[in-house]
């Protein structure tokens, strides 16, 4: 069965969301980073940057090359390359093959909202990390901070919403659950998801050649140590 059509909509002078859906689901995020990667390998005239999101991909642009290039104006033009995009583009199914394997710490030191999410739950601490820890996560997008994936989603037994009053301070490589989503924050940071666990692996190296560990589509797994 056909998809259907995206919305496309402005976003300033310089850049449109091109918007598949809104409800977070895997075949949306597929769409949205298919989009995005298509537009890299095949950038029109004027193209900068496409940034996927759960469900939709911002297209960012040269207004000037696109009124040169085009015969309306730059929006126009841009969305009628969109279009032809859309039309062409697969779904991407997963930048790595493999998950990318997270060592964890799981301890009341390293987690400490892990008995919040048991109590809440119903479920012993151990049941909730091995419940947690079952399941490969699919990075949707980056954003928030650099490196920090939004990733899903989070068995519906052990999701709980975030805290209503955030932490000033959570340490570097603190392993959240807010909702069905899981994320590690890559750098100190406030921040309001309740923390389960930790890693020490680096998320975002600023002088790499890639710089964030994850990019919208990968696999990732937890691993205890």
């Amino acid at each position: 069965m056909d998809q259907p059509t995206p919305r496309i909509s402005s976003l300033g002078e310089s850049a449109v969301v091109v918007d598949f859906g809104r409800v977070i689901s895997e075949d949306l995020n597929q769409q949205a980073t298919g989009l995005a990667e298509y537009l890299v390998e095949n950038p029109f005239d004027g193209f900068i940057e496409a940034v996927p999101a759960y469900t939709s991909t911002t297209v960012f642009f040269d207004p000037s090359k696109m009124c040169a290039a085009g015969v309306g104006s730059a929006y126009e033009t841009v969305a009628g390359e969109i279009t032809t995009a859309v039309s062409r583009a697969t779904k991407a199914e997963g930048v790595s093959k493999i998950a990318i394997e997270i060592p964890s710490k799981f301890d009341s030191a390293s987690g400490p909202d892990l008995e919040i999410v048991a109590g809440q739950s119903g479920m012993s601490v151990d049941g909730v990390i091995e419940l947690f820890i079952s399941s490969v996560y699919r990075v949707f997008m980056i954003g928030f901070l650099p490196g920090f994936a939004y990733m899903g989603e989070v068995d519906g037994r052990i999701a709980i919403p975030r805290k209503q009053q955030p932490r000033q301070l959570v340490p570097k490589g603190s392993i959240g659950i807010a909702g069905r989503q899981t994320g590690i924050y890559p750098l100190d940071s406030p921040g309001g998801w309740q923390l389960i666990g930790r890693t020490d692996v680096a998320l975002f190296t600023p002088k790499a050649d890639r710089p964030t560990l994850f990019q919208p589509g990968d696999l990732v797994r937890f691993v205890p140590t």
